[in-house]
């Protein structure tokens, strides 16, 4: 597909809408997957059967990619962008290549942070149907989330009114649940901070038990982290049965297959499961398939997904979410331990923008003009900043890959700037450091990127996990605290000891650990920027996830839900009622 690239660059969304995007079964077919394969949702979108993997040709292996970045301000630093970039440029250079990237959530689509399909000359179409709804995956999710939720209450409510005989008489069996110790909360896709906390229950004894709960924002729901970790329909469904969504009054795990609604949330899962395939600007394949989020999930797409591209393409390009020391270091230490696919190379992303925030720069805040030092060259912030830059070159490596660093330019950049992060990176041990155009010229722009990168996918490798399974809850804790995020040490909850203990009383602890931290910083403090030293990290709670197999300790004040801002994203979203095009949609 040939895209006509206008200076200055039109918004995403007029590139979008302007683009001729290519029936989708020509995209599948121009990389080797049938048309039987393929479930059209109209001739722009599909969904991909999981006979794709048996039907590739044998023995193909595409070269892995992971894109990270370094610690972001609040308005990213281009890493979606970057990952469709290099995809066009790894195709620009004529080889065949693919993205795998998440869905967006509708919170942020309609909060700050705004779509999620990439941006300028190199973003996945159609980029109104990538960002809302798509094939309705987020929307079984959270349908089949909420099914338990409602069946939880609904059990507390019966046995609370009924014997035992008649209970064995429905088939059924006393649970026992305890009504303040329910780990299963009501999931919605939309930033509501008001349902952080709820009581429910209220009114007649026929509306239920009162107990306090509260919502999750669907994205951190463990079917999602479930969705992304599956082989198949049926390890889903294994999975789905273990989840643990409550405790009775003696304490033990009752379990989404102990209430009965894990064969019925599969269901609702089932066409969920299939990979969804899009488009690129320049007509790569991407496969757009789950959409956790890092700070508070694993934050990568789905194992599905990747194992259907792998089969068919060259290259395959995937994202993890935020920065390194979170969404790449549960890439590795959770995903590639469940999927058994190493990467060949992980491509960190870098802005002069967010190296100047770390370099001491004033704060940066969504919906506010920039100060004008963002705008102006600094090399004394630029040089500063690349602490951050550095450490994260130094936590990708501890994983034995290969490390290309991408400075996604923006016109404010000057040359000397871009100069110093590059000398700095390769400093730090960066096989290279390239600069990068993409949102302006696609995979033109991308094309000097995609050279490192096929360099960097032919050197050795010595991958490692960051640390071994067999270690105590608290030893896995303190590796990560101490060696991604360079904590002095870690303070635990006294609910964080007594849940520690709990869990591995119970046999779980020999699973990975998924650290919720916030996004904005190495440490656990969004304030601290830069590569802070000198800090205590506290785990005020750990959480299982038995069903996706991770335990995930809450560092600091973590939101499960977020809320919106003053001036949300969605005031400036609209239809042309003449067009029926969508307006406003960044």
């Amino acid at each position: 597909m040939s895209v006509k690239k206008i200076k200055p660059v039109p918004s995403d969304l007029e590139i979008a809408q302007a683009a001729e995007v290519q029936p989708i079964l020509e995209i599948a077919e121009s990389i080797g997957i049938a048309k039987d394969d393929i479930i059209l949702y109209g001739p722009y979108k599909g969904k991909v059967k999981l006979d794709a993997i048996k039907h590739a040709p044998a023995g193909k292996k595409a070269k892995y990619i992971d894109v990270t970045a370094i610690t972001p301000t609040p308005l990213g630093e281009g890493k979606s962008t970057t990952t469709v970039g290099l995809t066009e440029g790894l195709g620009y250079l004529g080889k065949k290549a693919a993205c795998a990237i998440r869905q967006p959530s509708m919170g942020p689509t309609f909060g700050i942070k705004g779509g999620a399909a990439g941006g300028g000359y190199s973003q996945v179409v159609p980029m109104e149907d990538f960002n809302l709804h798509l094939t309705g995956d987020l929307h079984a999710i959270t349908a089949a989330h909420n099914l338990t939720a409602a069946a939880i209450d609904a059990r507390i409510y019966h046995e609370s009114r009924w014997s035992d005989s008649f209970l064995e008489k429905q088939g059924l069996t006393r649970l026992n649940i305890d009504p303040d110790n329910v780990s299963w909360r009501r999931v919605v896709d939309i930033n509501d901070r008001s349902l952080r906390n709820i009581i429910i229950g209220m009114g007649e004894k026929a509306d239920g038990v009162l107990r306090e709960t509260g919502f999750d924002i669907t994205v951190a729901s463990e079917i999602m982290a479930i969705l992304a970790l599956a082989s198949d329909l049926k390890d889903m469904r294994e999975r789905i049965g273990r989840m643990i969504v409550a405790y009775n009054k003696k304490g033990e795990p009752i379990t989404a297959e102990d209430i009965g609604t894990a064969g019925a949330m599969t269901v609702l899962m089932k066409d969920a499961i299939m990979p969804n395939l899009m488009q690129t600007l320049e007509g790569q394949p991407a496969f757009v398939h789950a959409g956790p989020f890092a700070n508070i999930a694993h934050g990568n797409s789905s194992i599905i997904a990747d194992k259907v591209a792998s089969g068919y393409v060259d290259y395959l390009v995937t994202e993890s979410g935020f920065g390194a020391d979170i969404g790449m270091e549960k890439f590795f230490n959770i995903k590639c331990r469940n999927s058994g696919m190493i990467p060949d190379a992980v491509v960190l992303v870098a802005t002069v923008r967010a190296l100047k925030m770390h370099g001491g720069g004033p704060k940066v805040t969504p919906g506010r003009d920039l100060d004008p030092v963002y705008k102006e060259e600094n090399l004394e912030l630029v040089e500063k900043g690349c602490d951050n830059l550095m450490a994260h070159i130094k936590n990708a490596r501890r994983f034995g890959i290969p490390v290309v660093v991408a400075i996604n330019t923006f016109p404010t950049d000057t040359p000397a700037e871009q100069e110093i992060v590059r000398k700095k990176a390769v400093e730090a041990g960066a096989f290279d450091a390239v600069i990068a155009n993409h949102w302006a010229d696609g995979g033109e722009g991308a094309a000097d990127l995609a050279e490192a990168v096929i360099k960097a996918c032919e050197e050795p490798s010595n991958f490692k996990y960051l640390y071994d399974l067999e270690k105590s809850i608290k030893d896995k804790i303190e590796v990560l605290a101490k060696e991604m995020y360079g904590a002095d040490g870690v303070e635990y909850s006294a609910e964080a000891n007594r849940k520690i203990k709990q869990f591995t009383d119970l046999g779980y602890g020999d699973l990975p650990i998924c650290m919720a931290k916030t996004h904005l910083s190495l440490s656990h403090d969004p304030v601290l920027k830069g590569a802070p030293k000198g800090f205590t990290f506290p785990i005020t709670d750990i959480r299982l996830s038995a069903g996706a197999g991770f335990l995930y300790p809450l560092a600091g004040d973590v939101r499960t839900m977020p809320g919106l801002g003053t001036k949300p994203a969605y005031m400036s979203i609209d239809i042309d009622p003449d067009t029926g095009k969508v307006t406003g949609l960044f």
